[in-house]
C-alpha cells in the first residue's frame, strides 16, 4: 500500500484519493523564460516516475496529470526587453525547448499542460471572490493584495506561524501593502507590458494566483496532490492554500510533495548563483538515460549531488544493468511474472520500495539483484533468463529506465565524443581481416587504437561487437 511523505503534515502518511480508484494531481511546472537546466530536470523526472507508479496501481485512465506553464511574469518580462523579443515569441520558443529537453529525458507528457495566459477569466474571478470576502484589497497604488492576516492557517504548510513569518520579513519598501506579508494578486500594468482588463484596471496577474487557478480549474476545489520543487514550498504554495481555501471554503490539498534541491558543491543550485546546468548542455556529454538515472538514484527528497563524477558513477552502474541485457536472444515482453518464483518475489521487492514513498535508490537496488541473477541463468538456463529479463525490463520501465536496445546503448553514440560508429565498426572490419591473416600484431594495433578512443572489443562465437568505456 503506497505511503507518502506528506509536506502538510510533516509525516507518512497512507496514500487514499479523495474518490476511489482515481488520482488528480498538479505539479508547478516551468516558467519560460530560459532554458531548463538540471534543477528543473528533477522535477521533470521526479513527477513523471510518480506518476508512472500511480497510473501502475490505478491504471493509466485513472490517473489526470497536470503540469503547468507560467507564461506571463516579472523574469519573462524583463528577458523579452532585454532580447528585444515579442512576449509570445519568447515564450512559445522556450515552451518549445523545454518540450524537446522532456522527451530527451523519457518524460511523459501530462494529461494537461494549462498555461497562465490562457486562464485569465479563472484568474479575475477568483480574485473578485476574494476581495467580496474581505480577504483581499486594492492598495494606493492599483494593485491587488491577499491580507495574510484574514487567513487564520497561514504558515502551515512552512511550519510556521503568522508572527514567526512577520518577524522574519524584511520591511518592504511597497507603501500601499497594509502587511509586509500581503502578496500581490494583480498587478497595475506599466507602460509597454502585456495587460489584461479587469474591475481594478488594466493588469496583469501575480504569480501566486495563477497556479490557484489553473490548479482549481482542471482538477477542481479539492484534489489529492500538488508537488514541485522545495524552493515553491514557501512562499507560494503557502500562498496557495491561502489563496484557494480562502475563496472555495474548504480544503485545498490532501497530499504535497516536495522533490529536494540539486547541490553544486555544497551549493543549491540557482541562477543566481552561476552555478546551474542546462539540461541540453549536459546531454552534449551524457546520454539521456544516464541523467535521468543519475536524478533517480537519490531518493527524490534528498540534496542530489551534482557533478561530473556523480554522471559518471550513474554511467556505470546503467552499463552494468544494460550488459546482464546481452546475450537474450529474445526478450519475452507477455512473459508471466509469475513464472519463476523468484522473480514473483522480486516484483513484491521492488513495489515494497516504491510504496515506501517513491523509494526509487531502493527499486534500482532490486534491479541490480535481478541483473545479477540474470547473469548467472544466461549460462545455466536460457528459458528463465529471458523470463528475468523481460520481468528486468518492465519493472525498469516504470522508472524510465532499460527501454533502449542494450547493444546500442552500450555503443553510445559519437555525440558523447570519439570516433563515429562507422569508423569503429571499420576498424573492426580491418582486424577481423588481419586475424584471418594471422597477422597478429596489427590485430593488436587496431585494439590499441580502439583502446585509445575509450573502446572495449569482446570477441564472440557471433563476431566482435564493441562498446565505449
Amino acid at each position: 500500500m503506497l505511503h507518502i511523505q506528506n509536506t502538510l503534515s510533516g509525516k507518512k502518511e497512507l496514500f487514499t484519493p479523495i474518490h476511489p480508484g482515481k488520482v488528480n494531481m498538479y505539479v508547478c511546472g516551468m516558467t519560460v523564460y530560459d532554458y531548463c537546466h538540471i534543477g528543473h530536470a528533477r522535477v521533470l523526472v521526479v513527477f513523471d516516475v510518480i506518476t508512472r507508479y500511480l497510473r501502475k496501481i490505478y491504471g493509466a485512465d485513472n490517473v489526470t496529470y497536470v503540469r503547468n506553464i507560467t507564461d506571463i511574469d516579472d523574469k519573462i518580462i524583463a528577458r523579452a526587453i532585454e532580447n528585444g523579443e515579442d512576449i509570445n515569441t519568447l515564450t512559445n520558443r522556450f515552451i518549445a525547448a523545454m518540450h524537446e529537453d522532456a522527451d530527451a529525458l523519457g518524460v511523459k507528457c501530462p494529461d494537461i499542460e494549462p498555461r497562465a495566459t490562457e486562464h485569465m477569466d479563472e484568474i479575475l474571478q477568483m480574485i473578485q471572490i476574494l476581495i467580496d470576502k474581505g480577504l483581499a484589497y486594492q492598495g494606493d497604488n492599483g494593485d491587488v493584495y491577499y491580507q495574510v492576516s484574514k487567513f487564520s492557517t497561514y504558515g502551515q504548510l512552512a511550519k510556521r506561524n503568522l508572527d514567526d513569518l512577520q518577524s522574519g520579513s524584511r520591511v518592504e519598501v511597497e507603501q500601499s501593502k497594509r502587511d509586509p506579508m500581503d502578496f500581490v494578486l494583480w498587478k497595475m500594468a506599466k507602460e509597454g507590458e502585456p495587460s489584461w482588463d479587469s474591475n481594478w484596471g488594466k493588469g496583469r496577474p501575480g504569480w501566486h494566483i495563477e497556479c490557484s487557478a489553473m490548479s482549481t480549474n482542471c482538477l477542481g476545489d479539492h484534489f489529492d496532490i500538488h508537488g514541485g520543487g522545495l524552493d515553491l514550498k514557501f512562499p507560494h504554495h503557502e500562498n496557495e492554500i491561502a489563496q484557494s481555501e480562502g475563496c472555495t471554503g474548504h480544503k485545498f490539498v490532501n497530499y504535497w510533495i516536495h522533490n529536494g534541491f540539486v547541490r553544486v558543491d555544497d551549493e543549491k543550485m540557482s541562477k543566481s548563483l552561476g552555478n546551474f546546468f542546462i539540461i541540453r548542455e549536459v546531454l552534449q556529454s551524457y546520454a539521456p538515460e544516464v541523467i535521468r538515472y543519475f536524478i533517480l538514484s537519490s531518493h527524490y527528497m534528498s540534496p542530489l549531488n551534482y557533478s561530473d563524477e556523480n554522471l559518471d558513477k550513474a554511467k556505470a552502474s546503467l552499463t552494468t544493468l544494460y550488459q546482464a541485457l546481452l546475450d537474450i536472444d529474445s526478450v519475452d515482453e507477455n512473459a508471466d511474472d509469475s513464472a519463476l518464483d523468484e522473480q514473483s518475489d522480486y516484483t513484491k521487492r521492488f513495489e515494497q520500495a516504491m510504496d515506501d514513498d517513491f523509494n526509487t535508490p531502493m527499486a534500482i537496488a532490486v534491479l541490480f539483484d535481478m541483473s545479477h541473477e540474470l547473469n548467472r541463468l544466461k549460462s545455466t538456463d536460457v528459458q528463465q533468463a529471458g523470463v528475468l529479463a523481460a520481468q528486468l525490463k518492465r519493472l525498469a520501465e516504470l522508472l524510465g529506465l532499460l527501454e533502449n536496445n542494450a547493444q546500442q546503448f552500450l555503443q553510445g553514440s559519437c555525440s558523447e565524443g570519439g570516433l563515429a560508429d562507422d569508423e569503429i565498426n571499420a576498424l573492426i572490419e580491418q582486424r577481423a581481416t588481419a586475424k584471418q591473416e594471422k597477422n597478429w600484431s596489427e590485430c593488436d594495433r587496431i585494439r590499441d587504437v580502439l583502446d585509445a578512443e575509450d573502446i572495449l572489443l569482446e570477441d564472440t562465437a557471433e563476431g566482435t561487437r564493441w562498446r565505449r568505456k
